[in-house]
């Protein structure tokens, strides 16, 4: 179950990170009236697609929101995991952390079980 658990965190973290990082789309000032409020920006999209764009970006700004929440060093922790889960290496360190391995691990645990208590309690696992 908690292996479960931390590969669906996994997932999201990764997610996340492609998420925030990605280039967020600032409104036109002179957007026609009729589309301003549009959801979507292509004309291709069914409403299943609407709804699951909007799904997703309710589900990355809680996780935001929880990562955000979180003291240092488990934020810290959690912000290099997502890096790491999102490129798919485990190269990234900062120096928010111990330099000792083992002394990572234990924090780098310890801040995903919180995650996963918050996000638990906020309905997004």
């Amino acid at each position: 179950m908690k292996n479960e658990q931390h590969e669906i965190l996994d997932s999201l973290l990764s997610e996340w990170h492609s998420w925030a990082r990605a280039e967020k789309l600032q409104p036109s000032r002179t957007a026609d009236p009729m589309f301003r409020n549009a959801k979507s920006c292509k004309g291709w999209d069914s409403t299943t697609d609407v709804i699951d764009d909007e799904l997703r970006s309710k589900t990355m700004k809680a996780i935001d929101f929880q990562v955000c929440e979180m003291k240092d060093p488990h934020r810290s922790a959690i912000y290099i995991h997502a890096r790491n889960c999102c490129t798919g290496h485990k190269v990234w360190l900062s120096p928010r952390l111990p330099s000792d391995p083992m002394e990572r691990a234990v924090i780098l645990m310890e801040a995903k079980n919180e995650l996963t208590r918050r996000l638990l309690s906020a309905g997004v696992m």
